[in-house]
């Protein structure tokens, strides 16, 4: 079954297909994240991508393009199936913002991602209730973790990127400002180990999912349990976690935030602002050291 496709869209104006690639390269120091978001009731695209520098820089662009087609492509950077839930390819020429120095740069890349897991479906740890109380942000959702290789230029510099990552595919309405705060933790510990996390907080009540990657099977993750300190400004500084899975084991993980990178999402009629705090982070567990991405939506007004 090809769950790689553009889904029949819903009737809300919020209703949104979703695709999106993260990934860390340890020997460059480098870490990427980027989304494109199709919203044919809108209509227009979402898209945003950003690479964290080892200088401790970010460069990179949110933005909305038109919506004309279903393509996945916008501003310059297009995502190109090429095996289903197996591979994907990553592609852009443009330029970008150097936030170091508020100017423009040109950035481009050409990445190869391949999965290194069976696709993960939320449906396997939300039902009933939980289901329900997740409508607003994109209740239909594939998790999977990967490699990604290829080539990115940025500015002068040219590095040959080797790294490993995850992937989201979600699709259904997807409102940025209606929840009160969501916690999305991945982590790859190697190519055969690696969690996924979900904690997604609204006026109903609260909502966990994921998966656990240990000896070539995804385990769901049925509770967690997340303690997280932050700093004066209110981004997160590091957390605690246990994860409860399926099986009844407890897993307890440790992490701290690297580099962060904030991105606002402001509602149509301007009454409601979350951050997005879109972090590199190091995560412990079992004496085995990890790297990947900590997402905070924090609701603010």
């Amino acid at each position: 079954m090809d769950t790689d496709v553009i889904h029949k869209k819903g009737d809300h104006i919020e209703w949104n297909e979703s695709f999106y690639f993260s990934f860390y390269d340890r020997k460059n120091d480098i870490c990427a994240f980027m989304r494109i978001g199709l919203k044919p009731n809108k209509p227009l695209k979402n898209m945003f991508c950003f690479f964290m520098m080892p200088d401790g820089s970010y460069v990179g662009l949110k933005d909305d393009d038109k919506y004309e087609n279903d393509l996945l492509s916008a501003k310059n950077m297009t995502f190109n199936k090429i095996s289903p839930e197996k591979k994907w390819n990553l592609v852009f020429d443009g330029t970008l913002l150097n936030f170091a120095n508020r100017q423009p740069i040109e950035v481009s890349f050409n990445i190869d991602f391949e999965s290194l897991n069976d696709i993960f479906d939320y449906r396997d740890c939300v039902s009933g209730i939980k289901e329900k109380i997740s409508q607003s942000v994109a209740s239909e959702h594939l998790e999977q973790f990967g490699r990604a290789t290829g080539k990115l230029k940025v500015g002068g510099s040219t590095y040959s990127i080797d790294g490993l990552g995850e992937r989201d595919h979600s699709w259904g309405t997807r409102d940025w400002n209606a929840p009160k705060m969501w916690i999305w933790l991945t982590c790859q510990f190697s190519q055969d180990e690696a969690l996924n996390v979900t904690k997604l907080t609204v006026a109903e009540g609260v909502v966990d999912a994921g998966f656990i990657h240990i000896n070539g099977e995804n385990i769901p993750i049925m509770k967690a349990d997340i303690d997280t300190e932050y700093g004066p400004d209110g981004a997160p500084v590091k957390f605690e976690m246990a994860l409860h899975d399926k099986k009844g084991d407890v897993h307890k993980v440790s992490a701290k935030i690297i580099k962060n990178v904030k991105l606002p999402f402001t509602s149509g009629d301007g009454k409601k602002q979350s951050i997005m705090h879109e972090t590199l982070s190091e995560y412990k567990m079992g004496g085995k050291t990890g790297y990947g991405i900590a997402e905070y939506l924090i609701r603010e007004f």
